[in-house]
């Protein structure tokens, strides 16, 4: 594997001729990148993990700086699973002096509501990335579904050459989603945080039998500081979504309501604009 740390670098090292894959990351690896990882090598004759903590998708009062940093295990761990090329920039490299070009989202609800700017941040560095990587198909995972849902409309609606590949989320066998903020919880709030998948699935629950997922929801959430608990309408499919806080650590979590069964599977599923 190599490690690449600018942007000439990147464009020198990565062959356009191949089949590239991307997946962009901002570090403290886990098995659930460690899946993303392993289906980008599998389908892809080239695979590009980007590191990067981006700053512009943090607002004020947020984790910035305390976020899980771990590049030399990060770096073993995309070796061992069969990375290209680790690109882990550093903040001035892509956000030099004079930056001024963002890409504007219309996002409304749950994490655009409760993050105001954040996903301006999330496709402002995606999109960079993907310039940057020309990949053939950039992977992510349904864990942040609404994040998927705005990638594949900058896609969509910038004409952009690539496939997007929307993973299923990885959980403890607990139900906990992987994240790399599981790291910030103590193991009596680890416990408490299994309230939260928990409510998530009381609410699919209740979606099943006709009734209301969203109170369904907030009634299992057994004390959790809620910042939502929402249905997405992201297309093709419809989620339950909720963020809670446990302790000053915040997580999110979704689980998906309805497929339509025209559409192609929501998880795994490709999506390209040529």
């Amino acid at each position: 594997m190599k490690m690449l740390r600018t942007v000439q670098e990147a464009r020198e090292a990565i062959d356009p001729s191949k089949r590239v894959g991307l997946v962009p990351t901002m570090g403290a690896f886990h098995e659930g990148h460690l899946s993303l990882f392993r289906a980008a090598r599998a389908e892809c004759e080239l695979v590009v993990v980007s590191l990067f903590v981006n700053p512009a998708q943090f607002g004020a009062g947020e984790d910035l700086e305390l976020y899980p940093r771990d590049e030399e295990s990060d770096a073993r761990l995309a070796q061992e699973a069969g990375v290209d090329f680790l690109f882990a920039p550093d903040a001035e490299e892509l956000y030099p002096e004079g930056f001024g070009t963002w890409v504007d989202i219309e996002e409304k609800g749950a994490e655009a509501e409760a993050r105001p700017g954040h996903f301006r941040g999330v496709a402002t560095i995606c999109l960079k990335l993907f310039n940057i990587v020309r990949p053939d198909a950039a992977y992510f995972g349904q864990k942040d579904a609404q994040q998927a849902a705005v990638l594949r409309r900058l896609v969509h609606d910038l004409n952009l050459a690539l496939e997007l590949r929307i993973l299923p989320t990885v959980r403890d066998p607990d139900g906990l989603a992987l994240s790399s903020r599981n790291a910030y919880l103590s193991p009596e709030e680890r416990e408490r945080a299994l309230a939260l998948p928990r409510a998530l699935e009381a609410g699919r629950s209740a979606h099943a039998r006709g009734s209301d997922p969203v109170a369904a929801a907030h009634a299992a959430l057994n004390g959790l500081t809620a910042d939502y608990v929402e249905l997405l309408d992201l297309g093709d499919t419809t989620v339950l979504a909720a963020a809670t806080r446990v302790g000053t650590t915040r997580l999110i979590d979704n689980v998906i309501l309805e497929v339509p069964c025209q559409a192609s599977a929501w998880l795994g599923r490709t999506e390209r604009e040529s």
